[in-house]
């Protein structure tokens, strides 16, 4: 006779069944990490949407403030600090581009490199668009105390480095 299990029990306990001997505990983690991200993701969205972004967007623009005064950075730093590739960031740069939220400048320590450049107007909105993306965060690891916040960091720090090797 075959049991069947509730849909309830999840997956780990059917694999569990069809294969008693296979250590499924990692799946509990990973499982649970990859739908928190999931809607982590669908909160920030809602956030960046409300002042007309995405969150590569908000990425490169927030990037660029970071930078500071006169808010240049070359495109190659620019996807290494914000965490993205080199084409995702001239997609990226084009689109903010024709809005008017940056501009390509020539390199004045490298005449054939170029550096992105913050509008006024991208300043403006990553400015408003900012505390929001904060309170949104903030509203998302509010149940965690700061320690609790520190600990967790460090832990996903920890998968994250090991998931890249």
């Amino acid at each position: 006779m075959r049991y069947v299990v509730p849909q309830s029990a999840g997956a780990k306990a059917v694999v569990r069944m069809e294969k008693p001997g296979l250590d499924v505990s990692p799946m509990a983690v990973i499982g649970r990490l990859s739908r928190t991200a999931l809607t982590v993701e669908s909160r920030l969205a809602d956030t960046f949407a409300r002042h007309g972004l995405d969150a590569s967007s908000f990425d490169v623009l927030a990037t660029l403030l970071r930078s500071g005064a006169p808010y240049r950075i070359a495109p190659a730093h620019l996807a290494q600090a914000a965490m993205i590739s080199t084409s995702a960031v001239a997609q990226g740069l084009n689109k903010l581009e024709s809005r008017g939220l940056v501009r390509r400048e020539m390199n004045p320590n490298d005449g054939r490199g170029t550096l992105v450049a913050l509008t006024d107007a991208g300043k403006e909105l990553v400015e408003k668009a900012l505390p929001d993306h904060l309170e949104t965060e903030r509203a998302i690891v509010a149940t965690l105390s700061l320690e609790e916040q520190a600990v967790l960091a460090g832990l996903l720090r920890r998968i994250d480095d090991a998931a890249g090797s």
